[in-house]
């Protein structure tokens, strides 16, 4: 089954991305390159828990 997990700015530590993932196939933590509109550039972006 798939979770539901945050995502939160590097530089900026906001909570910006709500996603799903499958534990089950991917157990470690996800970093994306995503949009910041708080730092108005493309940050990476880590999994919250």
């Amino acid at each position: 089954m798939r979770e539901k997990i945050i995502l939160i700015c590097e530089e900026c530590l906001n909570r910006n991305y709500t996603v799903t993932k499958n534990p089950q196939k991917n157990p470690t933590r996800i970093e994306l390159k995503k949009y910041c509109k708080y730092c108005n550039k493309y940050t990476i972006h880590k999994e919250t828990k």
